[in-house]
């Protein structure tokens, strides 16, 4: 475990520099235990693949500071404590959705090239695609963006040399080792391979993003007339 400062009012705990399970379950705990004991001052956490970003108010944290150190040296020893002592499990619910996903077209513009830079058959790439179970290890990027774990080694490719200024929301995209749906209409450098109907975020939503960080995910191929019925659909099966 590292941890180091991340400006004037905040540090950032690592955990490890690979995108792998464990390393997320640590991430998980550290953020579980500060919202369970959060110090004086404290504001928000912000966890991501090995890292949590804890954010702070610095004079309330030197308010509420009893051994009158330096904001920075206080929360760094909090943190260590914190971990030495906290025993608890992460607690998070375990869920599986699935994601319709029309492939190619006008809604995977970029499905050949990847088929053709693995030397596979389009039918291939989507199979290997939807028949594997994703991770969701965090969000970011944009609001409800979700980063996936579990890409096939056989479908990692390269981001795109000129990124799009416009990709349209719910398109699926792999860029490197990773794969995941853009829920925003933003620019992007990932390889777009198909597109979901669902809407993934709505601020007006009591919870805005549809996807969530420790979920499950699966895509699920669909044809473009199933696309058309089911567009803004806020949820499906």
């Amino acid at each position: 475990m590292k941890i180091s400062a991340l400006g004037d009012q905040a540090i950032i705990v690592t955990f490890g520099e690979e995108i792998k399970r464990d390393i997320y379950e640590k991430v998980q705990r550290l953020f579980q235990a500060l919202q369970q004991h959060p110090f004086a001052g404290m504001i928000e956490c912000v966890p991501s693949f090995t890292s949590l970003a804890v954010y702070y108010n610095v004079y309330e944290v030197w308010k509420g500071n009893e051994r009158s150190e330096r904001s920075h040296d206080y929360v760094r020893q909090y943190i260590k404590e914190l971990c030495d002592s906290y025993k608890e499990e992460v607690k998070q619910d375990v869920k599986h959705i699935s994601i319709p996903v029309c492939y190619g077209g006008e809604y995977g513009p970029d499905l050949e090239e990847v088929a053709h830079y693995h030397g596979l058959q389009v039918e291939d790439v989507i199979r290997i695609h939807s028949e594997t179970t994703y991770f969701v290890y965090m969000l970011g990027f944009t609001p409800g963006f979700p980063y996936l774990g579990g890409l096939s080694k056989e479908l990692e490719t390269p981001r795109k040399k000129t990124p799009r200024l416009q990709i349209s929301p719910g398109s699926v995209g792999i860029g490197g080792n990773q794969t995941g749906i853009y829920p925003l209409e933003t620019p992007g450098g990932w390889n777009i391979i198909g597109r979901t109907p669902i809407s993934l975020f709505n601020p007006e939503e009591e919870t805005p993003t549809f996807i969530q960080s420790g979920m499950y995910l699966r895509f699920i191929p669909i044809t473009k007339e199933e696309y058309v019925s089911l567009e803004g659909a806020k949820k499906w099966m």
